[in-house]
């Protein structure tokens, strides 16, 4: 059954909103995309098809996101660098229950502080979303990447 037209703009428009946070370096915001109990997993596309646990990164709340921010804020020590994402339209796969299923496509260029660009992650996220409060959140956010490889400097979230 085909998501309503009010599902699909709140679903692109959380999606907006979280990639803008990243991009926009309002990483302080990013966490409040997400429900206060969560899953967010950056994992390859790998590990994901043969159901493999173990991706790059995890986080089980919203509490956990928001040390990431600290972390990235005050304790890590990486190039400058900015993300810039492109995010495909969304197919929403299942609604019920005002939680909504959902695929998007993505890709992340980096820039780092000289100048130097490219393309960093390209994959997919895949997203369990509800609408049941009085903006949409994540209640789940996986992001499976293409590659085999990730860059060993992965600081900020895709």
């Amino acid at each position: 059954m085909p998501a309503d037209i009010a599902t699909q703009f709140a679903v692109e428009r959380l999606l907006a909103r979280y990639v803008a946070s990243i991009d926009e370096d309002r990483l302080e915001e990013w966490p409040n995309h997400f429900a206060e109990t969560c899953r967010y997993q950056i994992i390859s596309a790998e590990n994901y098809e043969q159901g493999l646990p173990i991706g790059v990164f995890f986080a089980d709340s919203r509490g956990m996101l928001r040390d990431r921010v600290s972390a990235l804020r005050q304790a890590n020590v990486y190039e400058p660098q900015r993300y810039r994402h492109l995010v495909s339209s969304t197919l929403i796969l299942d609604e019920a229950d005002g939680l909504v299923t959902a695929q998007s496509n993505y890709m992340v260029v980096r820039i780092m502080h000289d100048g130097a660009t490219a393309l960093f992650s390209t994959g997919r996220y895949l997203d369990r979303i509800s609408l049941g409060g009085r903006e949409p959140l994540f209640v789940e956010k996986l992001v499976v990447f293409d590659s085999r490889r990730i860059d060993t400097l992965l600081a900020m979230p895709l």
